[in-house]
């Protein structure tokens, strides 16, 4: 009943905020640019959203392995692909993370390694995109000029960074404390791996390469979205306004990021003085084109359903041999 209503406000606050987005922007402005819609940019951004998928589930296979899980690429490419539908249908871009848990664990990871994988790829994730945010200030925060808006780019991109950090520090200088407690000991374990990945130059340099790909590609992809459009938005107004949206959607309050992601990027186009219809459209072509690739994950779900199953099976059969 609880995750019910809690499913149920969260689909209201995308609702909302997609409403307040249609009414704060100008509609005929909105329905013009997509008068000179160019689906073939639109098929560019799905491919390339395509490739995003692989390079994540080849991030999320180096960090499973340092966490003993023993995951190859193709599971964690079919994985990836289920989560990218769950992300579509969960709060949020965070459900497909219960998802990969759940598929890993089931595959003979253990429940405690699959968390360790799935928590330690999204906080890599997270601070990689801050990294970005903050690198990227000198020349955001000369599109805008609004005190409120620039104390949110900075609160976002260091309190981002600052959280890895102390994620970091839970495991390495806070073990003793936090191992008293069975969950926060659980804490302090993947914190200990990931400090673990950050002492080896090989894994870091391997892991930042694949973070940094995926949200160039996810830059791109948004570029892609405003050709479609032929709006008037150059490359680096997408390269410097798209990161701190991307960042601020992953906020679990809407499904699938739907409605926060449009209002920020509204606000974010108004503040660095581009066309806010332009923002609206650019965040729609983007969520339907992440939406499409939802779509195959869903395919990939369905199809692999047998395989699942037999997974159970398997891990019920072992279940009552271990009891006997």
């Amino acid at each position: 009943m609880r995750r019910t209503f809690l499913l149920l406000a969260k689909a209201t606050i995308s609702i909302l905020l997609l409403y307040f987005s249609l009414r704060w922007v100008n509609v005929s402005a909105l329905a013009d640019r997509l008068s000179r819609f160019q689906p073939g940019w639109i098929v560019l951004a799905v491919f390339l959203l395509l490739i995003q998928v692989a390079v994540l589930a080849v991030r999320w296979q180096k960090i499973a392995n340092a966490c003993g899980a023993q995951l190859t690429f193709v599971p964690a490419l079919h994985m990836n692909f289920i989560a990218a539908f769950f992300n579509q249908v969960l709060p949020s871009t965070v459900g497909g993370d219960g998802a990969r848990i759940w598929l890993l664990a089931r595959r003979g990871a253990g429940w405690a390694r699959a968390t360790y994988s799935v928590l330690i790829d999204r906080i890599v994730g997270l601070v990689a995109l801050a990294l970005i945010v903050v690198v990227c200030l000198p020349w955001t925060l000369n599109l805008i000029h609004d005190p409120i808006a620039r104390m949110v780019l900075l609160s976002i991109g260091f309190g981002a960074l600052a959280g890895g950090l102390i994620f970091m520090l839970i495991g390495t200088r806070f073990g003793n404390w936090f191992d008293q407690w069975t969950v926060s000991r659980h804490l302090a374990a993947a914190s200990r791996i990931a400090a673990a990945l950050c002492r080896s130059p090989r894994s870091i340099s391997f892991i930042a390469a694949c973070s940094f790909a995926v949200h160039f590609l996810t830059v791109v992809v948004a570029w892609c979205c405003i050709k479609a459009i032929a709006a008037p938005v150059g490359f680096s107004h997408v390269l410097f306004l798209m990161p701190p949206v991307i960042l601020i959607s992953t906020i679990p309050i809407s499904i699938a990021g739907w409605g926060v992601r449009e209002s920020s990027m509204i606000a974010a186009f108004a503040f660095a003085g581009l066309a806010e219809s332009d923002g609206l459209t650019l965040s729609i072509l983007f969520g339907a084109a992440t939406f499409v690739v939802g779509l195959a994950g869903g395919l990939v779900w369905i199809l692999s359903g047998l395989k699942i199953r037999a997974v159970a099976q398997l891990d019920e059969s072992e279940a009552v041999t271990n009891s006997q």
